[in-house]
């Protein structure tokens, strides 16, 4: 089986959320299973020095778009016994930024259109084009459309993994003839077109010989008017071929015993080391050292779909108990504002890191107690994932990967592994909140189980890869 993994990102070349983690860690997992897979980018001159001297010049070609001729380099470096290429033109990718963009189209039409033809110029006689989000999201349209008489690509399947739906990539009908040279006439009717405009998920979605998404939920999710951002009617006709498999986390990246980020190692068996990352944490952020409050950590974007609104809500009513709270993270400029306010007024108990640090991520996650992570939605989630494994218990609403992941405490259930609340409503939150205080103030020993639980719980990529490929096999 060869597979050409198309991504905008990938960990650790550059990223900006989870689809750059997934792109770092599957075609790890799936070389591992077996496939023969390459991963495909564009060549971000904001990559690190130390990957950029690692390329390789090693063809170039011109792409054709419309009327305009755009040069097109191939760059390659070997990492893991993964093949990475990278797609260079200056005018598209030398940014300060990944995204964002008035020509973003463009930008990944030209990217789009370099993909199918590297396949070709390298002669790799693919199996399977894996496109991911709405950046390379046109590719399986294309192969069906605009190359479908050519020989290099009739076999060729491709399968697209929907991370976020909120973005689609919605442009301009014209890009349809001015960049992909086909006629617009003639896709009038078809169903790629959204209010008018050539909508590049859209089009994923209904070309792709498979569609999968990153948890169970998620795919059910997406099939409704609340999460489907206008493509569910779409999913739900074409929900034979969608498959939610659930992401995972790198064992060896995040791994309690060997960590080198955190201060001190611990494991399940000896979590010894955990309260002392528990009293580093509490020394950098100036907060009393004490071990029986409670420490709730956050690292996440300060965002409306990471549910802060509903946090600033009720963060003053969860701070009348005797609890700290750390929070690591930036986003929309009113909620830091409204953090940095809420800690000067609380600052024995709320400390605010409004900043982009792994290493202090990765204390947060050893150190805290109890893991806040109440988004609106998420299609899967990682950082629960890496709580649970730091045996950081986590607080989740239920929705997407977060209800896959997290096995909530019951009374008498044995398996769980943190809490959660169904409604997104204050009420629902604190009421959450509270009980998994008084379970950590009265029940010490229920608390320690479930810290064994959510350590033990498998969230490595080895199982997901298996269904991927299973999925790759099933065309």
């Amino acid at each position: 089986m060869k597979v050409l993994f198309a991504t905008a990102e990938c960990a650790p070349f550059f990223k900006t959320g989870g689809l750059g983690d997934v792109a770092g860690a599957l075609p790890q997992a799936l070389k591992d299973q077996g496939v023969d897979i390459s991963v495909v980018l564009p060549y971000f001159t904001k990559m690190p020095a130390q990957y950029q001297n690692e390329c390789e010049d090693l063809i170039q070609f011109p792409i054709e778009m419309g009327e305009i001729t755009q040069p097109c380099t191939i760059k390659t470096l070997e990492r893991q016994q993964v093949r990475y290429y990278f797609i260079e033109n200056a005018a598209y990718f030398d940014r300060e930024q990944l995204y964002s963009y008035e020509d973003d189209g463009e930008r990944f039409a030209f990217f789009s259109l370099s993909i199918i033809q590297l396949a070709k110029q390298l002669q790799l006689s693919l199996d399977y084009i894996h496109c991911n989000d709405h950046h390379t999201a046109i590719i399986p349209f294309l192969l069906k459309e605009k190359y479908q008489k050519d020989t290099a690509y009739q076999s060729v399947k491709s399968m697209l993994t929907i991370h976020n739906i909120e973005f689609q990539g919605k442009y301009a009908p014209q890009m349809l003839p001015e960049l992909f040279g086909l006629d617009l006439a003639a896709y009038h009717e078809r169903q790629i077109f959204d209010q008018d405009g050539l909508n590049f998920m859209k089009a994923g979605i209904l070309y792709a010989d498979q569609v999968t998404t990153v948890s169970p939920s998620y795919a059910k999710e997406l099939q409704t008017p609340d999460y489907g951002y206008g493509l569910d009617p779409l999913l739900r006709e074409k929900n034979a071929k969608l498959t939610g498999i659930l992401n995972g986390i790198d064992y060896e990246v995040y791994d309690p015993g060997t960590d080198p980020l955190i201060p001190a190692h611990f494991s399940s068996a000896d979590l010894s080391g955990k309260e002392k990352d528990k009293q580093a944490l509490q020394t950098k952020m100036n907060l009393p050292v004490v071990a029986e409050v409670p420490l709730i950590g956050m690292v996440s974007r300060l965002t409306y779909q990471k549910g802060f609104p509903l946090v600033l809500s009720t963060i003053q009513e969860l701070l009348q108990h005797d609890v700290q709270v750390v929070l690591l993270g930036t986003g929309d400029p009113a909620l830091e504002e409204a953090f940095q306010q809420l800690a000067k007024k609380y600052s024995q108990k709320l400390r605010v890191n409004l900043q982009f640090d792994p290493a202090f991520a990765q204390l947060i996650y050893a150190g805290a107690d109890l893991f806040l992570m109440p988004s609106k939605f998420e299609p899967c989630g990682l950082s629960q994932m890496i709580a649970m494994r730091y045996g950081t218990l986590p607080l989740v609403h239920e929705t997407g990967g977060l209800r896959d992941t997290v096995v909530p405490y019951q009374a008498g259930n044995p398996e769980a592994t943190g809490f959660s609340f169904d409604s997104f409503q204050a009420s629902a939150l604190v009421s959450t909140f509270e009980n998994a205080l008084t379970l950590f103030q009265t029940k010490p020993e229920t608390w320690r189980q479930m810290i064994t639980n959510a350590m033990s719980k498998d969230f490595s990529w080895q199982a997901s890869s298996q269904v991927y490929l299973q999925l790759y096999h099933t065309q």
